[in-house]
């Protein structure tokens, strides 16, 4: 099992199949895009399946959910998630994407073993959304979204960060298409990982903020701690349900405490937060060819020094090098 100091036990495997995005939101990378990984230094997808399997199937991993960049610019997506269907036992297997793919990919993924997805999707509004991605495909993600759920890709969730003076007063709208449209919203903080280093956390639009938003248009009914669990969204009941929505209050409301993740870069690097400013790396052990019991106990190892914290509240907070993009979300 992948097991910290702190007694806490990772079950969910966040891989990042590339850096490379098709959209430029402001709050993750500058206009001109990023200098991304070079091919060499990618995993292949027999190396990602490898790690994987050995997560699955030696440390205890119950859930794997592939990131991106963007991870539907990855060539070898449906087979990965094929290949990653079949290892016994079967992880619960998700996708987070901007959806822009969907529309053509949810059927094949579908197929492949995929149980769901969560499309990242900020604004309602056609314009607002070329302003925060700076692309002009906001219908592209409203189709990608009907596909999944076309496809039996449920719940689909929607993940939605609200920015100051763009989309900050769109919650309430948000909710009531998401409640229509039979998808599970979530707002989710926005979190000190630009590319750009210009978060700030003063004019943040807080989990506070949005839960005040929602309530002028919505009764909220929290669903408690005990349903919670290890995620990270805070989930209330829509209008006395069945409908829900989630905040992730990454800075103002962190979850550290509950955190049962680990994550792999598109380079083959163990990261044990998102914040973290240290990597294991994975990919030369592979390359080496070490073993499975080799890398899995650096995995162990990696995991054991986890932090107790992000550490979002400490004055000596330092952003870490790595963009949101490079780390997979």
């Amino acid at each position: 099992m992948l097991v910290d100091t702190y007694g806490r036990t990772a079950t969910d495997l966040r891989v990042s199949l590339t850096d490379r995005c098709n959209l430029r939101c402001t709050y993750c990378m500058p206009e001109e895009g990023l200098s991304w990984l070079a091919k060499p230094d990618l995993l292949t997808d027999d190396e990602i399946v490898r790690l994987v399997g050995i997560a699955v199937t030696s440390l205890g991993i119950e859930e794997v959910r592939f990131t991106g960049g963007e991870p539907l610019l990855r060539p070898g997506l449906v087979g990965i998630v094929e290949r990653v269907a079949a290892l016994a036992p079967r992880p619960q297997i998700s996708l987070t994407t901007n959806g822009i793919g969907l529309k053509r990919t949810a059927t094949a993924l579908q197929a492949a073993g995929l149980d769901r997805v969560n499309v990242s999707l900020d604004t309602l509004r056609p314009d607002v959304f070329k302003t925060l991605t700076r692309r002009d495909r906001h219908h592209d993600v409203l189709d990608g979204l009907r596909a999944a759920h076309d496809a039996g890709l449920t719940p689909v969730k929607v993940n939605a960060v609200l920015m100051p003076g763009l989309n900050a007063d769109e919650a309430p709208d948000l909710l009531a298409w998401a409640v229509e449209q039979g998808y599970e919203l979530r707002f989710i903080e926005q979190m000190p990982l630009d590319a750009q280093h210009g978060w700030k956390r003063e004019g943040m639009v807080t989990a506070d903020d949005i839960l005040t938003s929602l309530r002028t248009r919505f009764a909220l009914t929290p669903e408690g701690e005990a349903s919670r669990g290890s995620a990270p969204a805070e989930r209330w009941l829509v209008d006395g349900g069945p409908h829900r929505v989630g905040v992730i209050g990454s800075v103002t409301r962190p979850f550290c405490a509950a955190c049962d993740r680990t994550r792999l870069t598109a380079d083959g690097q163990i990261r044990t937060c998102l914040f973290a400013r240290e990597e294991t790396d994975l990919r030369a052990a592979l390359r080496a060819d070490a073993p499975d019991e080799e890398i899995a106990r650096r995995w162990r190892e990696a995991m054991w020094g986890k932090k107790a914290g992000a550490g979002l509240d400490d004055p000596t907070f330092v952003q870490p090098d790595r963009p949101m993009s490079s780390i997979g979300g």
